[in-house]
């Protein structure tokens, strides 16, 4: 088995205890998800605490949207861990990773997911990472756009 780590980064001018608010609870992955809208008819189950450490989200949807769960593992001011195990298309534990870091004109963001490929991802390769990672960038783009929104 081949282990992958795809990761990609963007500065947001935000404080990292806003960024971190919209990553650490599940319920407002809704805003910036880059998997939301894939199936208006999605089922999400929450469980667990509302938010941080033992939060649980769950989804079941159609083809594109799939079916897993993700639950959070640790975080701390400047990481959030999350497993992140996938049922459908294609059976798959993951670990995802946002690391926060303060620099100048705000916050330093990487999303990064580690793991085994397995079957058909094998074969994938740096197909994977080319895939993963625009969902990555789209997802990072409605964060920051989310997270620099003045309320």
């Amino acid at each position: 088995m081949a282990e992958f780590d795809i990761a990609r980064q963007t500065v947001i001018a935000a404080d990292p205890t806003r960024i971190l608010a919209l990553i650490d609870d599940f319920h407002q992955w809704i805003k910036w998800s880059p998997w939301e809208g894939l199936d208006p008819n999605l089922e999400r189950v929450y469980s667990g605490p509302d938010r941080g450490l033992g939060a649980k989200y769950s989804w079941k949807g159609n083809r594109k949207a799939g079916q897993g769960s993700m639950e959070i593992t640790s975080v701390t001011p400047d990481t959030v861990g999350i497993r992140l195990a996938f049922e459908k298309p294609y059976k798959a534990t993951n670990q995802a990773t946002f690391e926060l870091r303060p620099v100048d004109g705000g916050t330093d963001v990487t999303w990064r997911m580690t793991g085994q490929r397995t079957g058909i991802m094998t074969m994938l390769g740096k197909l994977m990472d080319k895939l993963v990672g625009k969902d990555f960038e789209k997802g990072l783009a409605k964060l920051r756009a989310e997270a620099e929104t003045k309320d």
